[in-house]
């Protein structure tokens, strides 16, 4: 009866397919802070930023595993906000909600403003205020079609970043491996001795607060749960692969970078490229360059679809403005879109 209450006369659609939901949760958890905050990590922590990531990564199966459970039994918009509100009471329910939905559109002005700022590197003559309005203006009107099509969208954009990483992997591990051409191995002398976490625990512990931020994304899945078919089936799928890649991919890539690159080292600034250069790649740091920027643009998609469902629900549930409950034609929420996007527009002009 409830469900039956909140749902309005035209609720969002159910066109998620479960290679769709999956992707998303991937591509929301692989952006900036694999792609440039690993470097941060290692640099506070050496080789040993590995641990931090173990730690981070338990504490992720632990949580996406207890969400999946929930998301599977009870597919809402608001997700979390839900869960909490009939745990601990609404108030508590629309905090977490609000809190979420303003993360992610001051992340949603910075992903633009970055993915434009990394862009103008390589095309110097582009303003970045230009590029970053065509980034928000182009993934707004994505979002505001249909969730299939969106799902479809972020689907490529997040196989694009994967196949960028797997191909780092094999580059990486011929790397150690001495199998690229007139190139010497580096060998694996920077996990040896204090080399290993030449600061001790508290460089880990430090490391810690970049890891965090880099696997943050994957709660994304029990949202777009709301708009999958088969929400039980879809999200246990997504859920369960989902966390070993990501651990796979974020551990891989890490082992590498720190196996290649030294503390230290300038090249930690972009920690990608920095290992594709000592493999003798030309073009590395432009390469790294434009997947950064997909990397970022598909954040910043699925965090606007992400921030206009939770806006959808707190409409719903009478803990924000009715109006975000509108939904098109399409079964979009086309003004929590909207709504969403606006922080970023302003952002841009200013």
């Amino acid at each position: 009866m409830e469900q039956q209450t909140r749902t309005s006369a035209r609720p969002l659609g159910a066109a998620l397919k479960p290679r769709q939901l999956t992707m998303m949760g991937l591509g929301s958890a692989i952006g900036a802070g694999l792609f440039i905050g690993s470097g941060a990590g290692i640099q506070a922590a050496g080789p040993a930023v590995l641990i931090s990531y173990l730690v981070a990564g338990t504490l992720i199966i632990l949580v996406m595993w207890a969400l999946g459970e929930m998301a599977a039994a009870n597919p809402d918009s608001g997700a979390f906000s839900v869960y909490t509100a009939k745990a601990y009471g609404p108030v508590a329910g629309a905090t977490v909600g609000w809190l979420w939905w303003l993360q992610l559109v001051v992340v949603i002005a910075a992903e633009a403003l970055g993915a434009a700022g990394l862009l103008a590197t390589i095309f110097p003559a582009l303003p970045v205020w230009l590029m970053a309005f065509v980034f928000i203006v182009v993934l707004t009107a994505v979002n505001l079609t249909s969730v299939k099509n969106f799902g479809e969208f972020e689907f490529w954009f997040a196989l694009l970043k994967v196949a960028a990483i797997v191909g780092f992997l094999l580059v990486g591990f011929a790397l150690l491996f001495g199998l690229v051409p007139g190139v010497q191995s580096p060998g694996l002398s920077n996990f040896s001795g204090a080399g290993f976490a030449p600061s001790g625990f508290g460089g880990i512990a430090t490391a810690l607060f970049v890891v965090a931020f880099a696997f943050g994304g994957t709660e994304i899945v029990s949202v777009a749960a709301a708009e999958t078919a088969e929400p039980a089936r879809s999200v246990k799928k997504a859920v369960r692969t989902v966390l070993w890649r990501i651990l796979v991919f974020y551990i891989g890539a890490i082992f590498v970078i720190a196996a290649v690159v030294p503390v230290g080292s300038a090249g930690l600034k972009s920690p990608f490229a920095a290992v594709l250069d000592a493999a003798g790649m030309p073009g590395a740091a432009t390469a790294i360059t434009l997947v950064a920027v997909a990397a970022l643009l598909s954040a910043l998609n699925a965090n606007l679809y992400g921030a206009s469902r939770m806006a959808f629900s707190l409409a719903e549930r009478g803990e924000a403005p009715r109006f975000l409950a509108s939904v098109s034609k399409g079964r979009v929420p086309v003004v929590a879109v909207l709504a969403s996007v606006a922080f970023g527009v302003v952002t841009v002009v200013l």
